[in-house]
């Protein structure tokens, strides 16, 4: 019998994908927001998709901030487009 694979939905582009194909992005019980590449870290979590297009459009509809019950700055968006840059080199 095959393994079950964990999905969970994209915060951009709301499409169904394998839990180790997104970013979780996650809010600390102290309200600071990151990416937890672990997948493990204690906090409210969303995923993302790697792209640029899924967390511009994020960005656009407040879907991320609706997923973490928490306002997200500008700097954490910048952040986590310098992160998913880095990671496509």
């Amino acid at each position: 019998m095959a393994k079950k694979v964990p999905m969970r939905m994209c915060v951009g582009c709301r499409e169904m994908k394998p839990k180790k194909e997104l970013l979780r992005i996650v809010r600390s019980p102290e309200g600071e927001v990151s990416v937890d590449r672990t997948g493990k870290a204690s906090g409210r979590g969303a995923y993302i998709c790697p792209s640029a297009e899924c967390l511009n459009k994020a960005e656009k509809i407040r879907a991320l901030e609706r997923a973490l019950e928490h306002s997200v700055s500008k700097e954490v968006f910048e952040k986590l487009r310098d992160e998913m840059s880095a990671d496509e080199q």
